[in-house]
């Protein structure tokens, strides 16, 4: 699985790549924004996410699945083993057959991944007029400019120019590569209701949800930063003893 997990996001990074060289022009970068977890000893801001879940759930996850997430994991964004299991059990899955060979569906459990929205590719392109919207795993890691690139697309609808002739069914948005986007504005002043009672403005939600799918899209990135700090320390303290080392054995010699 961590395999299959790391060849993932390897294809997501070649992704970007070729998506510029086949545009033209491209869109503009996206405003560069500060995230906790982009700090060399940083770490994710688990009331964020939380509100970021929230907000997936409520909008998002209507048109986009979560493959690569498992509910038991939604543990690292503070969820409790009590609160967890209530999200899963809220979604029908699979369970095998019945007695009578029937296929037969259940209250999810933590072990369970994210319920998909739709059972395969044509029926999502069907509820979409034709688009299909990406699975949000590892969209963090697949776009250049990662969360900033998100945050810049959650926010980025407005009104095109007058001179800008507009596709059928297509929505303008200044950092989408041509500006001109099949998903529909996803975000209003707000659409949500934060148990915290954090104002659920456009781009409080777009900055909650963003954190939300880095930790989805690198749910290790704490550990793997605590284990760097740590084997940074080693190497000093290797480095120190072998110094010293070095100093006791030569010491004699003139």
């Amino acid at each position: 699985m961590r395999a299959l997990r790391n060849l993932l996001l390897g294809m997501a990074a070649v992704g970007p790549m070729l998506g510029s060289a086949l545009a033209a022009g491209g869109a503009p970068t996206p405003p560069t924004q500060q995230w906790s977890f982009e700090r060399i000893f940083g770490t994710y801001d688990l009331a964020a996410a939380q509100r970021g879940f929230q907000v997936y759930s409520e909008v998002c996850a209507a048109c986009h699945s979560l493959t690569f997430v498992h509910y038991r994991q939604l543990s690292g964004i503070g969820l409790t083993p009590e609160q967890i299991k209530a999200v899963a059990a809220a979604v029908t899955v699979p369970q095998g057959l019945d007695d009578q060979g029937a296929p037969k569906e259940g209250p999810g459990t933590p072990a369970n991944k994210f319920k998909a929205p739709f059972p395969n590719e044509t029926a999502a392109r069907a509820g979409n007029n034709g688009a299909y919207p990406p699975d949000l795993s590892l969209m963090v890691n697949a776009r250049v400019g990662g969360p900033d690139y998100i945050y810049g697309l959650m926010t980025g609808y407005g009104t095109p120019p007058a001179t800008m002739v507009m596709q059928d069914g297509m929505n303008y948005n200044k950092y989408f590569t041509g500006h001109q986007i099949a998903m529909p504005q996803p975000l209003q002043d707000a659409q949500v209701t934060y148990a915290d009672g954090t104002t659920a403005s456009v781009e409080q939600m777009a900055r909650d949800v963003t954190t939300f799918l880095a930790w989805a899209a690198n749910p290790e990135l704490v550990e793997r930063k605590q284990m760097g700090v740590r084997v940074i320390l080693f190497l000093l303290l290797m480095t120190g003893l072998t110094y010293a080392v070095k100093r006791k054995v030569w010491s004699d010699v003139h």
